[in-house]
C-alpha cells in the first residue's frame, strides 16, 4: 500500500468516505475491512521504531513508522498489522517522541534531531496509512534540535517543551576563580497544540545548595512535566548528574542525593523552585514517554531510574511536596533486585501497568500496580530474553482496557489488552516485525 499524505482542506471528505484495508501478510487471513470505522469507534495507531543504518538491533535509529486500526481489529488475534511494510513514516531523523490525543484522532511529534530537529509536528488519524500533516512551529531556537517533551493532560491543548543547556563550571573562562558550580540554562516552553504554536518560554538557571554545588552536583536534563490537579504548577522530572571540578570526570564520588524535580507557576512558568525526596535518590526524568501522573486521589505519583535502591514511585502531594511516608518500593513489591522502570502508565482507580526490567537480565516484563496498596504483580505475557522496553513509548487507557505492544526485538509479536479492573489479560491483533525492528507503542 502506498503512502497517503493528505491535506488539510481534503480532511472532512476523506475522513467521511475513506475505508481501510488490512495489513495481514497471510493470505489466509482477513484481507480487507469493507466497512467504515464506526463515529463512535476511536483508532488504534500502533508505532514501529526501525533499525538505524549501523545495524545494531533495538536502536530505533532508523526512523518511526505508524498505521492505525480499529478497536475491533486491534483486538482481532486473527488479524495482521505489518507497520514496517504499509506504515506511514513519520517526519523524525530518529525515534519520534509520539503523544496523542485523548480520542485518539491526533498524534504530535517534535521532531528529534536533524535539520528539522524541534519542530512541532501534528497529524490527523484517517485511518490505515492515512495521515494528514501539518507543519507547526520549530522551537529549536528556545530549547535545541533534541527537546523533551510531554503533552498535558489538559483536554489536548498544551504541550511542554523542556531543555537545559551543557552545564560549565562558573570559572570556564576564567580559572583564577574559584570553582563554585556547574550549572546550565534551563527552558521550559509552552506549545499550543491546537494551534501548532508556542504560547511562550521562561529561561533561568537552577541552582542547588551551596554545598551541593561545590560537590560538583547539578541537573543534567529536564524531561517529563506534568501539570497537578489544581493547573496552577507544572512538576518537571531531573537526571542528575555529579562532575568532579579537580578531574572534570562524571560519577557519583560521594553518593547520589536526594531525588529532585522542579516545580513551576503554571501558566507563566516562572519561579523555579527545586523539591528533594527523602525516599529514593534516582531520577525522575524517565526517557521517551510519561513519567508521573495525578491520580484519581489528586495527587502526583512518579517513577524514578539510575538510583541505587531499585525504582521507586513517589508521590507528591497537592501542596506540590514530596509526601516521605508514602514509601513504594518496586523491588519489594516485586521480590527482585535493581529494578527499572522503563515505561508506565497510570490507568485509574489507584491502578498502574509498569514496564520494568532488573539487576541480571535485560528483559523487558510488565507488571500491574496498586499505588494505594503499593503492591505490584507481574502480568501473565510471553515472555521472552529478546523483549525490551527501554524505548517504549505509548499506552491506550479506554475506559477499563489498556492497550499495549508486546514484540521482541526482530520477532513477531501482538497487541494485549489489559484489563485494569480485573487483571485480566486478552490477546489482539498480531504485530508483523522485521529484523532488527520493534513496536514502541500504541496511541
Amino acid at each position: 500500500m502506498k503512502n497517503k499524505l493528505f491535506k488539510f482542506i481534503t480532511f472532512s471528505v476523506v475522513a467521511s468516505a475513506f475505508v481501510f484495508t488490512s495489513c495481514s501478510s497471510d493470505d489466509s487471513s482477513p484481507t480487507d475491512e469493507t466497512k467504515p470505522i464506526e463515529p463512535q469507534d476511536r483508532w488504534i495507531t500502533v508505532a514501529g521504531a526501525k533499525m538505524g543504518t549501523d545495524g545494531t538491533p533495538g536502536d530505533g535509529n532508523g526512523g518511526t513508522v505508524v498505521y492505525a486500526v480499529s478497536k475491533t481489529q486491534a483486538k482481532d488475534p486473527e488479524f495482521s498489522i505489518s507497520a514496517y511494510d504499509n506504515g506511514f513514516a513519520v517526519h523524525s531523523q530518529r525515534t519520534a517522541r509520539l503523544q496523542s490525543t485523548q480520542d485518539g484522532k491526533v498524534l504530535f511529534n517534535i521532531q528529534y534531531t536533524g535539520v528539522d530537529g524541534g519542530q512541532l509536528d501534528k497529524y490527523n488519524v484517517l485511518g490505515g496509512n492515512a495521515f494528514g500533516f501539518i507543519k507547526g512551529a520549530n522551537a529549536s531556537q528556545y530549547v535545541g534540535t533534541s527537546p523533551r517533551w510531554a503533552k498535558l493532560f489538559d483536554g489536548d491543548k498544551t504541550g511542554i517543551a523542556v531543555n537545559v543547556t551543557t552545564p560549565a563550571a562558573n570559572n570556564a573562562n576564567d580559572t583564577s576563580l574559584p570553582f563554585k558550580y556547574y550549572r546550565g540554562t534551563a527552558t521550559v516552553l509552552a506549545l499550543d497544540l491546537e494551534n501548532t504554536s508556542i504560547k511562550g518560554y521562561k529561561t533561568y538557571e537552577l541552582p542547588l545548595s551551596t554545598q551541593e554545588e561545590l560537590e560538583g552536583h547539578h541537573i543534567f536534563r529536564l524531561d517529563s512535566p506534568v501539570l497537578n490537579k489544581a493547573g496552577n504548577k507544572l512538576i518537571i522530572g531531573t537526571w542528575m548528574r555529579q562532575t568532579n571540578p579537580t578531574t572534570g570526570q562524571n560519577g557519583f564520588t560521594n553518593g547520589r542525593l536526594g531525588t529532585k524535580s522542579i516545580v513551576v507557576d503554571y501558566p507563566s512558568l516562572e519561579n523555579p523552585t527545586i523539591i528533594t525526596s527523602e525516599v529514593d535518590n534516582g531520577d525522575t526524568s524517565g526517557y521517551r514517554s510519561f513519567n508521573a501522573f495525578v491520580a484519581d486521589d489528586g495527587n502526583m505519583y512518579q517513577a524514578t531510574q539510575r538510583g541505587t535502591k531499585g525504582s521507586h514511585i513517589l508521590k507528591i502531594g497537592q501542596n506540590n511536596q514530596y509526601d516521605n511516608s508514602y514509601v513504594f518500593s518496586l523491588d519489594s513489591a516485586l521480590g527482585v533486585t535493581g529494578t527499572y522502570v522503563d515505561s508506565w502508565r497510570y490507568a485509574g482507580n489507584g491502578i498502574a501497568y509498569v514496564m520494568y526490567t532488573y539487576s541480571g537480565t535485560e528483559q523487558g516484563f510488565v507488571a500491574r500496580v496498586d499505588l494505594n496498596a503499593k503492591t505490584a504483580s507481574q502480568v501473565n505475557l510471553p515472555y521472552e530474553a529478546d523483549l525490551n522496553f527501554g524505548q517504549y513509548q505509548g499506552f491506550v487507557v479506554d475506559g477499563d482496557e489498556v492497550y499495549i505492544a508486546v514484540t521482541p526485538v526482530g520477532k513477531d509479536g501482538n497487541i494485549y489488552i489489559l484489563n485494569s479492573k480485573t487483571g485480566a489479560v486478552t490477546k489482539g491483533a498480531k504485530l508483523i516485525n522485521k529484523p532488527g525492528n520493534h513496536y514502541i507503542g500504541v496511541f
